[in-house]
């Protein structure tokens, strides 16, 4: 099979939670350390960093990746989902994995993986870790795909766990309160191993340090940590927590006998999107109208995006938006402003939210109208905005992905 052919046979053979939904989650780890079984244990043949999170641990991933790499150590980076390449989820200094390396791992694993019922996660996670072992990568960021506990990634032993934040999103997995859904975060955390804690709340707090005691793991609380404000072409405002976040990461590992100048981590933060090639984070497409994407699609990260569009300077907000089919789209819109112009579509995935479904759930109030596609979404307003609008494109990291 060529790269697209291998791809078609990805799709079609394997359960994918971005296009099934929950039905594609396994709540079971015993896949994934079975195929690495299958591969001799690749996970436990590098030195990495797991980060989890409802939001930020994709930036966070990415920062600490960047510092790294300008710190001169070969760095392997696994994130999901993929905008645009199935690649993004694997990359060595920035670097996407060859296709030839896909489909080369394809083959000679294909009848396993059938064999195993595997779901795509547990593929793309067995395929990263092969891979890392393979560039012989010094250090690998792994970020979680979702929850923590049960996830695909939760075989790995690293030097350090990094919990991000904690927000209602998959209730319908992870569980209906934040207490529920730490719990399932905190999954990460293993014996004797520290944890950098990004954003702590009340609920939050004390199943963390009862997770910590049991492991005994020392805790590292970013949120109290100092430190110099450090540029970054991530230009989201709520990226200054997850940069307090990466640092006390950074002070940890130096503690660990990393060698990272301070050069490093500016030259880190302030290159992430070259080094590492992350994209849909406030991502700036056009300056007047000014026109944005952004990933954010749970109500933790929606609430940031509410605040930043709030300190943008405009005359006419435009929002391009769309869902996907289990989302609570009244209580999404409330983030948004009841004024702006509003422009929905579909993203172009087996669980999108239909436009004509869609319709019975927007406000009557709103000054919205609607399109089969996000690209006609987004022509339309274009054609409305003036110099000195906005133009916002979101709701699904799916809408994004067809805009960039």
């Amino acid at each position: 099979m060529n790269y697209p052919q291998t791809l078609d046979w990805l799709f079609a053979k394997l359960p994918m939670f971005q296009h099934s939904g929950a039905s594609a989650y396994k709540e079971d780890l015993t896949n994934i350390r079975l195929f690495c079984e299958h591969l001799n244990h690749p996970q436990n043949k590098f030195k990495s960093i797991h980060v989890a999170g409802t939001n930020g641990k994709g930036s966070t991933s990415h920062m600490l990746a960047s510092i790294l790499q300008n710190a001169g150590y070969k760095v392997g980076l696994t994130t999901s989902p993929h905008l645009k390449d199935f690649r993004e989820r694997i990359r060595v200094n920035g670097k996407m994995c060859p296709k030839k390396f896909v489909n080369s791992f394809v083959k000679e694993n294909a009848e396993f993986i059938e064999n195993l019922h595997a779901s795509f996660f547990e593929v793309s996670i067995a395929m990263a870790f092969s891979y890392f072992e393979k560039e012989k990568v010094d250090i690998a960021i792994v970020e979680t795909g979702l929850g923590g506990r049960l996830d695909s990634t939760n075989i790995i032993t690293p030097l350090l766990s990094v919990i991000t934040n904690i927000g209602l999103d998959h209730v319908n997995i992870l569980g209906d309160t934040l207490s529920k859904i730490a719990f399932e975060k905190a999954g990460i955390m293993k014996d004797g191993i520290p944890v950098v804690l990004g954003e702590v709340l009340d609920e939050t707090r004390p199943v963390f340090i009862q997770k910590a005691k049991e492991t005994r793991s020392k805790v590292l609380f970013a949120e109290s940590a100092n430190f110099p404000d450090y540029e970054s072409d991530l230009k989201g405002v709520y990226q200054q927590k997850n940069k307090r976040t990466v640092l006390t990461a950074i002070e940890e590992l130096r503690n660990q006998g990393f060698i990272i100048s301070e050069k490093a981590v500016r030259e880190g933060l302030k290159s992430v999107i070259k080094t590492t090639g992350l994209r849909g984070r406030w991502e700036v497409l056009q300056t007047n109208p000014f026109i944005v994407a952004d990933t954010a699609h749970n109500p933790h990260g929606l609430s940031e995006i509410k605040k930043q569009i709030a300190a943008i300077l405009f005359n006419k907000l435009h929002l391009v938006l769309g869902f996907v089919n289990d989302k609570d789209v009244p209580s999404i819109l409330e983030y948004f402003p009841s004024d702006a112009i509003y422009y929905f579509s579909a993203p172009n995935v087996p669980r999108k939210l239909d436009v004509n479904d869609l319709k019975n759930r927007i406000p009557s109030h709103l000054h919205a109208t609607y399109y089969a596609t996000v690209n006609q979404a987004l022509e339309a307003a274009k054609e409305n905005a003036s110099n000195g609008d906005m133009i916002y494109i979101g709701g699904s990291t799916f809408v994004v992905a067809e805009v960039i």
